[in-house]
């Protein structure tokens, strides 16, 4: 046996394997760093909701000992959760991170967009994204989106070619045989990187788990006055709720997802401990989404007409 073959196994004979969440989180760091050797201004889009926060772990990560050589930057829909936004700059102190903010209140004070009907604002994100990816001359922008969330994002690859306009076209995305990525890019275009897309809902929550990673609170069951709204439980704001007929309620919630308050729902749960989440994803059969996601249900295609817009 060579020296080569008897590294491969343990002193048992036993051959040696990384574990699910390792294979996952060193696929992840692989992106990060392929990224870091491609493009020259890449940037991690970061809300401070969990995806986005297992990302800049995983970033963290892939750079240590030294800073994470990338910008964040956060499109602010003016109806964030408060713990959400808290727990944004907070992490920001801590890392000593640059963030970029693009608020869409914003654009509504300019007179370039306006409000919707229905209160919803994450539709009116498109534009500020774009307009924040172009003022910073980002090439790369990191998000957290995962395949398991919906359909739109399971045919999604983890390097992402946007045209000019942010669009997002099915022809010209390019194969990713053996981990291998093609960043390539005119000027004027960039790329949307997925360093999560083989994660579950359950993989996030296993590996916030093993590392010990501090999320906001809203992510565990507590005491919150929620209202019901096409099936959802709401929590009551600024942007347009309740109405008259939507009596307000005091329940034990917990958040899956987090939007911003005029799309994001709670689920009823006394899940108050990460232990206790596991268990109850682990028996779901409704992603996290398709539960808990008043955007993605304006349409069958919601977020597919969004990505070719150049949102997700």
């Amino acid at each position: 046996m060579t020296v080569t073959t008897q590294r491969l196994f343990r002193a048992e004979d036993t051959p040696f394997a990384l574990s699910h969440l390792d294979a996952l989180e060193a696929e992840s760091v692989h992106i990060f760093r392929e990224v870091a050797g491609e493009f020259e201004r890449p940037v991690i889009l970061f809300s401070g909701g969990k995806d986005s926060i297992v990302m800049l772990h995983l970033a963290l990560k892939a750079f240590a000992p030294a800073p994470v050589p990338f910008a964040l930057l956060h499109v602010d829909t003016g109806h964030n959760f408060p713990e959400v936004l808290a727990y944004r700059d907070r992490a920001v102190a801590k890392h000593n991170l640059r963030l970029h903010v693009a608020a869409v209140q914003d654009y509504i004070d300019r007179g370039v967009l306006r409000e919707r009907p229905d209160g919803l604002r994450n539709p009116l994100q498109t534009v500020p994204l774009l307009d924040g990816i172009e003022a910073g001359k980002f090439d790369a922008v990191f998000g957290g989106g995962r395949r398991d969330e919906e359909k739109a994002r399971a045919k999604e690859r983890v390097f992402s070619l946007r045209d000019e306009f942010g669009a997002w076209d099915p022809r010209r995305q390019r194969p990713e045989l053996w981990s291998l990525y093609n960043g390539r890019h005119a000027a004027g275009e960039h790329v949307r990187v997925f360093p999560l897309s083989n994660w579950t809902e359950l993989d996030v929550w296993q590996y916030i788990e093993r590392e010990g990673i501090e999320l906001p609170e809203i992510y565990y069951a507590h005491r919150r006055e929620v209202f019901k709204r096409d099936g959802m439980w709401l929590t009551a704001g600024e942007w347009g709720g309740p109405k008259a007929t939507e009596p307000v309620e005091t329940r034990q919630v917990r958040y899956r997802t987090v939007g911003d308050m005029s799309c994001t729902g709670a689920v009823d749960s006394d899940a108050d401990t990460i232990e206790a989440v596991i268990t109850e994803i682990a028996a779901s059969r409704l992603t996290e989404r398709g539960a808990t996601r008043a955007d993605d249900k304006m349409s069958e295609a919601a977020m597919e007409d969004r990505k070719r817009e150049g949102y997700f």
